[in-house]
């Protein structure tokens, strides 16, 4: 991105502030603080739009022109309120806002334009931390609907492993031979390959080991102990988000390991009485605060709720 054009600096503070009573001193030094600076069009028009909208705030509530020594914490926590509630602005938005007065008035503290910075102790807003998004029952079905009319001997055993086991793409394609135990009744993959070198055993479900039998039977015999493999030799973590990438254009939806993963644990979560202990052993999580987020609401979840609010 190029820097903007020497004319839009120029004169920006005059443009920024054009309709808004403030002191003499208030568009010299906006054109000032532009000049030290190196921001590129589309930067320092952002970064005009938001201090136009603190100096109309501020000059429509207090009834008075804004000087910049005249700016108190307290204003800056009240105009994020009303960007906030007032407004109804995305979080982002509000916060990109603080950022550029932080600066801004940052740059005057330092140059002794104010004695101090009054955005400097005002928070940003929080994000809602929401839970990682899954597939839904209904996607799954269809992907492994899809999978199943190709018919895909290793896409399914691929696919399945990844919903029925959680595991990561790196535990997928390390898998040896060695590492998987297939019995009739039970059997369990030894994922080696996980964070911080630290392997984990991992129960296979039914339609994990039936799937895996299915392709080990049909496995080319290439010189490879890895359990995946394709014509050109062990499958790659970019060969798998290549498959990921193909069954999406199948099911008209977005597919991505990772998201398997977070479907998976919705879905253990669901159907054993949310053992966030469990499903951290299976994930390969040292800490529960991390396995915890699967308990909070989808978006979608959250919306579903309130759509069941009546009075």
């Amino acid at each position: 991105m190029s820097n903007s054009s020497p004319e839009a600096r120029k004169n920006w503070g005059d443009n920024v502030f054009e309709g808004i009573p403030v002191g003499n001193e208030v568009i010299p030094l906006a054109n000032q603080f532009i000049e030290s600076t190196d921001y590129a069009a589309e930067s320092l028009k952002a970064f005009g739009n938001d201090l136009r909208k603190f100096a109309k705030w501020f000059t429509d509530v207090n009834r008075e022109r804004l000087k910049f020594e005249r700016v108190t914490s307290r204003d800056i926590a009240d105009c994020r309120e009303y960007l906030r509630r007032d407004l109804g602005q995305a979080t982002a938005t509000v916060n990109r806002c603080l950022v550029t007065l932080r600066r801004y008035f940052g740059w005057l503290a330092e140059n002794g334009h104010v004695p101090a910075n009054p955005a400097k102790a005002v928070k940003q807003l929080r994000k809602q931390e929401l839970a990682p998004k899954g597939l839904e029952r209904g996607q799954v079905r269809k992907l492994l609907r899809e999978v199943e009319l190709r018919p895909d001997i290793r896409a399914q055993a691929i696919f399945n492993l990844f919903l029925f086991t959680g595991c990561r793409v790196g535990d997928l394609v390390g898998l040896e031979l060695n590492d998987l135990m297939i019995g009739v009744r039970s059997g369990t993959a030894i994922f080696r390959q996980g964070k911080g070198n630290k392997q984990r055993s991992v129960p296979l479900p039914l339609p994990a080991r039936q799937t895996l039998h299915t392709y080990l039977d049909i496995r080319p015999p290439i010189d490879s102990d890895r359990v995946f493999v394709g014509e050109r030799g062990p499958l790659t973590a970019r060969g798998v988000r290549n498959l990921c990438d193909k069954y999406s254009a199948f099911c008209v939806f977005k597919i991505h390991p990772h998201l398997l993963r977070h479907t998976f644990s919705h879905q253990f979560l669901a159907d054993n009485n949310n053992d966030l202990v469990s499903l951290a052993q299976i994930l390969g999580h040292e800490n529960l605060n991390t396995t915890s987020r699967y308990t909070l609401r989808t978006q979608h979840q959250l919306g579903e709720a309130s759509d069941n609010l009546s009075y």
